[in-house]
């Protein structure tokens, strides 16, 4: 196993870089398999959320494959090299294990403990299935995060350790009044019908606000949701839908904005919300000076920092700017915006009336937040899963040797019952049976322990060269051995769930 991520996330960028970074499907899917287009990648996953931009791969050299995936982030996200770099990290087999268990129990979100990113993930593994690209290090590897995180949201309480984001940012907006009391009798507009959109409409709709509107570019998807909405059976909320061209409209009358399209550029202008409000947009603050950016680092020298051990991660991202601080009047329009990129413009904070928590705040405001003693809990069950899955990785390795050296014995059982039957070809069928079976006991026997304890030898760190040592010793053809690896690759029902 040769696992390799480099990625940039919330930890590491700036909001604004992970925007600009941001990966459209089509933009993945080209990623995708110019990775394994590349050498020295065998296999490929991009896991790209509001959050985070990760690329995993199985590789055969380090070096190459630190600088190579570095190059692909850059290429495709638009956002050069040298700018990128700062803000990479890189991770390495078990490390890279970890990261992704770590991730999956959603021990690295913005809010700690949130499970959305298990549907991500989960989709991850499915455009790298239907491309191809996902081979069986990255099935394994998946699947098993999956569980992992399932695993660690049903025997801990590390739901209680954070919220969904979108909770959280229902929360931000309450400004410290309690959520539910906030949002009675509000009138909410939803714009966008995905994933994220319909998690939002759904806890608005739990939370208690009075009416839902749901904007999508696509009618027929929003009609959906609304669907779903009225269809629930723990609220009683009012729900209808819109044509996007109506968003203008229903600002006039919403109390809440949720915004989270795949738009690339803004669905909501600082000038469309004071016009919907009957405001007029307050000049522009003085720009703050400009934050010094650190030097860019070089490629290799992430790799090397990961080889050596020293660091995991690339230098601390510079400090965000904030903003101005928001009105403190009334609260006419409250704005939630989890796009990536970001879906209204920051520069609403500057509209009398408006209060706007969007991505970036929420990392803020979640940095503080505090954690829960369920997260320990969670991070041994992370620890003892990269253990096993590591063994399990290794056992595996030497699986596809222990085959073909039984499928060698085989063949010269073959060949000596055939020589036998050339010899001896009066033996009645009963006679030749015993023989052959007593020949098969006899190989069977002789081959049993060896073959037990190498696969306990190999799954154990360090256990790799078991296998070329049996390959040695039996004077295995690697050819076999991989031929037996490539059955096992192909087969239609491996990395299923």
């Amino acid at each position: 196993m040769s696992l390799l991520v480099v990625g940039l996330s919330h930890r590491s960028a700036p909001v604004s870089v992970l925007e600009r970074a941001s990966l459209a499907a089509d933009t993945q899917a080209k990623l995708l398999q110019d990775t394994l287009a590349a050498e020295p990648a065998t296999e490929a996953a991009v896991l790209a959320t509001c959050n985070r931009i990760e690329l995993y791969a199985d590789v055969d050299k380090f070096h190459a494959g630190v600088a190579e995936l570095s190059t692909l982030l850059a290429q495709h996200s638009g956002v050069g090299l040298d700018e990128l770099t700062p803000y990479l990290y890189v991770h390495y087999e078990d490390r890279a294990v970890h990261h992704l268990f770590s991730v999956a129990c959603g021990l690295d979100s913005m809010v700690v403990g949130e499970g959305q990113i298990l549907g991500q993930i989960k989709d991850a593994l499915a455009r790298g299935q239907e491309l191809h690209t996902a081979g069986r290090l990255l099935n394994d590897l998946f699947q098993q995060a999956l569980r992992v995180g399932k695993r660690a949201h049903s025997e801990t309480g590390i739901d209680r350790a954070g919220q969904s984001l979108v909770s959280f940012g229902l929360q931000q907006l309450a400004a410290g009044a309690d959520p539910g009391l906030w949002a009675r009798g509000k009138r909410a507009l939803v714009i966008g019908a995905g994933s994220m959109s319909s998690l939002a409409a759904a806890t608005l709709a739990r939370t208690g606000v009075a009416e839902i509107v749901v904007a999508n570019r696509t009618r027929s998807r929003a009609d959906r949701l609304v669907e779903i909405l009225q269809q629930g059976d723990d609220t009683t909320v009012r729900a209808h839908a819109v044509e996007m061209s109506a968003v203008g409209d229903e600002l006039t009358r919403a109390d809440v904005v949720v915004s989270c399209t795949g738009a690339t550029g803004l669905v909501l202008t600082a000038d469309a919300l004071a016009d919907a409000l009957g405001v007029t947009l307050d000049a522009p603050a003085e720009a703050p000076a400009a934050t010094a950016v650190p030097a860019p680092a070089d490629v290799d020298q992430h790799a090397a920092w990961v080889e050596n051990g020293s660091a995991t991660s690339a230098p601390e991202a510079p400090r965000r700017i904030t903003l101005p601080a928001q009105s403190t009047g009334p609260v006419k329009l409250a704005l939630l915006d989890l796009a990536m990129p970001r879906d209204i413009d920051g520069a609403a904070h500057r509209i009398d009336g408006v209060r706007l928590v969007d991505i970036e705040s929420l990392a803020d405001a979640s940095a503080d937040a505090p954690m829960a003693a369920d997260v320990d809990q969670v991070r041994t069950i992370v620890a003892d899963e990269v253990a096993a899955f590591g063994a399990a990785q290794r056992a595996a390795h030497v699986a596809p040797t222990v085959v073909a050296l039984r499928t060698m014995a085989a063949d010269v059982v073959a060949g000596e019952i055939a020589r036998l039957d050339g010899r001896l070809p009066d033996l009645d069928e009963k006679q030749r049976a015993e023989i052959t079976q007593t020949v098969r006991r006899v190989v069977d026997k002789l081959l049993h322990a060896p073959t037990v304890r190498v696969k306990q030898l190999a799954s154990e760190p360090g256990g790799a060269g078991y296998a070329d040592a049996l390959r040695e010793l039996f004077d295995l053809d690697p050819q076999t051995v991989a031929a037996v690896s490539r059955a096992d690759l192909n087969d239609p029902n491996r990395g299923r769930s």
